[in-house]
């Protein structure tokens, strides 16, 4: 991956609706330590695992001082069906033209069943309170990823 983007990076601003239809920016994120997760389609078993399980974990990781944003190209009706289905709490922001996904590096080439194709690189950045790339986690597999994520952390 050219220019990724990397631990020590600051992380890019955005501008994105979340599950609601509501106009969130990454202003309002900052000055609290912060995980986005990018997964490539709300609703499949995949990121209905992570997603699912970053819900299990949201309660610990909202005690150690973490907030918690999923991003993904499906529309905000989508990611709200996505959200009462599963009961996921934190903001799902919807990046239909991929702008955001492309400025975190999560979204270019990657190989799927043996063939290199342009799509969604599931990816995980854990920012500082000044969004500062603390660890940034390229072409990560859907389970036992929050896992890791909680020992990055201090949780386990």
């Amino acid at each position: 991956m050219i220019n990724s983007l990397k631990k020590g990076d600051t992380a890019p601003g955005f501008t994105l609706l979340d599950q609601h239809g509501k106009e969130r920016q990454a202003t309002e994120f900052k000055g609290k330590k912060t995980i986005i997760f990018f997964y490539p389609a709300a609703m499949t078993p995949g990121c209905t695992k992570e997603a699912c399980d970053f819900r299990e974990s949201e309660s610990a990781l909202l005690a150690a001082g973490y907030q918690l944003i999923g991003i993904s190209k499906d529309l905000p009706q989508k990611l709200a069906k996505f959200s009462e289905r599963d009961s996921l709490e934190y903001p799902l922001l919807s990046d239909p033209e991929l702008i955001v996904h492309s400025e975190f590096n999560a979204y270019g080439e990657k190989k799927l069943y043996g063939k290199i194709v342009q799509g969604v690189i599931r990816s995980t950045f854990i920012l500082d309170e000044n969004w500062v790339v603390v660890e940034a986690l390229h072409n990560v597999k859907a389970t036992g990823h929050v896992a890791r994520i909680r020992k990055l952390v201090g949780l386990d």
